[in-house]
């Protein structure tokens, strides 16, 4: 297999910190209004059909969704195993928060219509709630936590060792602040794909709510990077950076140093496109949903938050996990990656399915293009939750 020589290993690390990227986005953008449409459910939907339509919105397309998840989920476990490792070790009680509400989604589809009952269906509707909003404030938690560091170390014999202690310690001001920031983004999202697929006071009051959304993230996040601005948390590698040899996280000295996130852009303007995408399109969304502009108000809010996540990318790089326990424990894209020769069987086997994964979802949004009629819905002539 002398193929992967072609591509540099350096290039390669490089390539799949991208990836990574794509897929994060991947599924903040196609699962994340699945998720702002749960946590819209109980306030935009007055009555039992309006609820209906608001689950029927999504139903048919929330498992496909799902596939982001997984993808970038089996990305780190095979291209950054020293990532996976302390994320699922150090994260384990907020991903297991994340994965009950999760569950929480099929089972509230399911089994919301089984009885007639206005106490079920109003159960499971919280429940819908609960499995929309705590993954989009965990996973904002998480991030946040991320930009101040993770506390865990590598010892001499590279085994890792997570110094932190509950779930309530990633509960900080900060991260609760990142974690507000991703529920205002995703309930945005959701509220542009609700304008989208449904008509009448149902829509008014999705784009009512996701002008609030749109505004609370624009907020949120310049409150973010001027917390950050001011003495927030930062990392910056001291000497050359070892890049090209094999990964070894204590081949290199990293001190604290706060601000330093916003170093990268200094040395590189182009970076300052991440920043300006995610308040131009929380700006666009909060303009088009008034202007009913539906399928703009949905785009938008997918630039917004691919914005406001590549700027995370965009700020930390080449960190991506930073330690706050020991800072030369941190992880980079030059030190937490698999060998050359996993990393380009992967790379030809995303060239291979990702494609195909984009083109069956689009087909699958295409033919399931239009508005939910709560007129099919009512008298049963269609299929629906």
């Amino acid at each position: 297999m002398i193929l992967h020589t072609l591509i540099d290993y350096d290039t390669l690390r490089v390539i799949w910190w991208l990836l990574l990227g794509v897929l994060l986005i991947g599924f903040a953008v196609m699962d994340g209004f699945d998720l702002g449409t749960g946590i819209l459910l109980p306030f935009v939907a007055r009555t039992d059909l309006e609820r209906r339509v608001v689950i029927n919105a999504v139903g048919p397309v929330w498992e496909g969704n799902q596939v982001w998840l997984i993808l970038g989920g089996g990305a780190i476990f095979a291209a950054w195993p020293p990532l996976y490792a302390v994320s699922f070790s150090g994260f384990y009680l907020a991903m297991f928060a994340i994965l009950v509400a999760l569950i929480l989604r099929p089972v509230g589809f399911k089994y919301r219509s089984k009885r007639e009952s206005e106490a079920w269906r109003a159960g499971w509707d919280w429940a819908l709630f609960v499995g929309g909003l705590v993954p989009a404030l965990v996973m904002g938690v998480a991030v946040g936590n991320v930009l101040q560091g993770v506390r865990f170390h590598f010892d001499g014999d590279l085994r890792i060792f997570y110094d932190g202690s509950t779930l309530f310690e990633l509960l900080n001001p900060f991260g609760l602040l990142c974690g507000l920031l991703s529920v205002a983004m995703l309930t945005m999202h959701g509220a542009g794909w609700l304008a989208l697929k449904t008509d009448g006071p149902l829509a008014r009051r999705a784009r009512t709510f996701g002008s609030v959304a749109a505004v609370a993230t624009i907020a949120l996040f310049a409150l973010g990077g001027v917390w950050l601005w001011l003495g927030g948390a930062g990392f910056r590698i001291v000497g050359e950076i070892p890049a090209g040899g094999p990964s070894n996280p204590l081949a290199k000295a990293v001190e604290l140093a706060p601000g330093a996130w916003f170093a990268n852009y200094a040395a590189h303007p182009w970076m300052l496109a991440g920043p300006v995408l995610g308040v131009l399109g929380a700006l666009g969304s909060l303009a088009l949903l008034n202007s009913r502009s539906q399928v703009g108000a949905v785009l938008a809010s997918a630039v917004s938050i691919l914005g406001i996540i590549s700027t995370v990318g965009l700020s930390m790089f080449p960190f991506i996990l930073p330690s706050s326990a020991d800072p030369r424990s941190s992880l980079t894209v030059w030190d937490a990656s698999s060998s050359h020769l996993t990393l380009f069987i992967m790379l030809v086997v995303a060239v291979v399915f990702v494609p195909i994964i984009i083109a069956y979802t689009s087909w699958v949004y295409r033919v399931l293009w239009g508005k939910v009629d709560p007129r099919a819905i009512q008298d049963g002539s269609t299929h629906a939750y």
